[in-house]
C-alpha cells in the first residue's frame, strides 16, 4: 500500500482530499499542527469506512520538527504521494499590512511547501514513483484585493512547480498545482455572501471541497502519469 500526506488535513478542504486518497487505496497520513484532534476525527472517519489513516503532527514552518515527523517514516518506506495543502491568509490591504502578516503566510504556504516536500523528494526519487499537489488558489492568478502576501505565496508555489515538475519528470514523478476559486469552507465564510458568489461566478454557486478533492485524487493516480507542470483552475469559469 503506497502512502500519502495531507499537510493541513484537518481543514474542510483537506479533510475531503484525504477521504478521497483512501478510497484510492492509498495510507493517508492526515498532518495537523494547532487542531491535532481534528486530525484524528478525520483518520476516525477513514478508518470506520474500512480505509487506513494515521495522524502526524507538527509545524510545518519549523525544519527540525519537519525533518524529525517524516524521516523515520520515509526511512522505511517513501511517501509517495504529497498533497501540499497547509495554508493560511491574513488578509489587509497592503499600506496597513505588518511585516508579521506578510512573514507568516509566506512562512506556511511557501517554506512550509520546501520543508516537507525536500524531506520527502529523496525517498520518492529513489522509488522512481511519486505524486506532488500543491494547492495553490485563484489569487496566484489573478491577484486579489488585501491579499497581496496570500497572492505571492500562491504565485510563487506555481512557479516552484513548475521548476520542481522538470527536475523530476525523468524520475517518474509528476508536480501539479490546483488553484481553487471560491469553495464552500472556513476560509470564505464572512468574505463572500450567496448573492455575491452568484454574481461573481458564472455557475452561480461556489465549488464543493469534494470537487476539488476529486481532481486532486485525479492527478495523485496512476490516471494521470501524462500531467505534470500545470497549474489546474478549478473555479466554476471566475477566471
Amino acid at each position: 500500500m503506497k502512502h500519502a500526506l495531507v499537510t493541513g488535513g484537518s481543514g474542510v478542504l483537506g479533510a475531503a482530499i484525504c477521504r478521497t486518497l483512501a478510497t484510492e487505496g492509498y495510507h493517508v497520513f492526515v498532518h495537523a499542527n494547532s487542531r491535532p484532534e481534528g486530525a484524528e476525527a478525520v483518520a476516525e472517519s477513514i478508518r470506520s469506512a474500512g480505509g487506513s489513516a494515521g495522524v502526524l503532527v507538527f509545524d510545518v514552518t519549523n525544519a527540525q520538527a519537519v525533518e524529525s515527523a517524516l524521516q523515520p517514516l520515509v526511512d522505511s518506506q517513501p511517501i509517495q504521494v504529497l498533497v501540499n495543502n497547509a495554508g493560511i491568509h491574513d488578509d489587509a490591504v497592503f499600506p496597513g499590512m505588518q511585516e508579521k502578516q506578510w512573514h507568516q503566510v509566506i512562512d506556511v504556504s511557501l517554506n512550509g511547501f520546501f520543508h516537507v516536500t525536500h524531506t520527502l523528494m529523496m525517498p520518492m526519487i529513489r522509488s522512481r514513483w511519486g505524486r506532488i499537489v500543491n494547492m495553490s488558489s485563484v489569487a496566484s492568478l489573478t491577484g486579489n484585493r488585501g491579499q497581496v502576501n496570500y497572492s505571492a505565496a500562491k504565485g510563487a508555489l506555481n512557479a516552484a512547480t513548475k521548476s520542481l515538475a522538470l527536475e523530476v519528470a525523468s524520475r517518474g514523478i509528476t508536480v501539479n498545482a490546483v488553484a481553487p476559486g471560491i469553495i464552500d469552507s472556513e476560509m470564505i465564510q464572512g468574505s463572500f455572501d450567496k448573492s455575491a458568489i452568484e454574481r461573481m461566478v458564472p455557475m452561480k454557486r461556489a465549488g464543493t471541497p469534494e470537487e476539488v478533492a476529486d481532481l486532486v485524487g485525479f492527478l495523485a493516480s496512476p490516471r494521470a502519469a501524462y500531467i505534470t507542470g500545470q497549474v489546474i483552475s478549478i473555479n466554476g469559469g471566475l477566471i
